[in-house]
This record gives structure tokens, C-alpha cells and sequence, in this order.
């Protein structure tokens, strides 16, 4: 029997949203990893500066329509173990996070 797949999500929040977003994406089952340990709602997070322009049809959140705006941002980096839990896990994020269109990335991981 192989081991299920694994993918890492990461997604980028302002910090008023961050523990919303995490409890939806815990939720859903992200951030366990597998084995005896039984850790779960593991996570990294990181500050930065995200920057964006709403443009004409944009309902922004954060800033004003045609304007540049930069804002501070949470980078949060977490393991989904399975396909189905990532799928979850961006729906939740996708329902918890205050963006029009929040921004994430999902990539496979590869056991060596």
C-alpha cells in the first residue's frame, strides 16, 4: 500500500484574517502530520509586504479601485496529507479569507 500524497498550501492573509483562515484550514484537516506524534494544526507563518491594484470591476477589501496599494501580509505554509484534504482545505480557505480573490499556491511534495 503506498503512502497518500502530499501537498503543501501557502497562502498569503492580512493579519486580522489570520486565525480565522487557520481554523477554517485546520478544520478541513490541514496541518497534520502523519505518524505517531499525531501532531496537528502545524503551520509556519512569515510577515511581508503584499502589494496590488483593484482594478476597475474590483469590490477590494483592503484599498480603493485604480489605486496601488501595498499592505502588510502573513505567508502561512502548511501540509495537507491527501488530495481530498487540500481540496477541503482551500474551499475553507477560500470561505474564511476577507480577499475578493485570496492568493495561494499548492504544491506537490515528493517522499525521498
Amino acid at each position: 500500500m503506498s503512502a497518500p500524497q502530499k501537498f503543501k498550501l501557502i497562502f498569503f492573509v492580512p493579519p486580522s484574517a489570520l486565525q480565522a483562515c487557520k481554523t477554517a484550514i485546520f478544520t478541513a484537516g490541514a496541518g497534520r502530520y502523519p505518524g505517531p506524534g499525531n501532531y496537528t494544526e502545524c503551520a509556519f507563518t512569515s510577515k511581508g509586504v503584499g502589494q496590488f491594484r483593484p482594478g476597475d470591476a474590483a469590490r477590494p477589501n483592503i484599498g480603493e479601485v485604480g489605486k496601488l496599494e501595498e499592505v502588510e501580509e502573513l505567508r502561512v505554509e502548511t501540509l495537507c496529507v491527501g488530495k481530498d484534504v487540500t481540496v477541503k482545505a482551500v474551499e475553507a480557505l477560500k470561505k474564511a479569507h476577507p480577499y475578493e480573490e485570496p492568493a495561494y499556491e499548492v504544491y506537490k511534495l515528493e517522499d525521498f
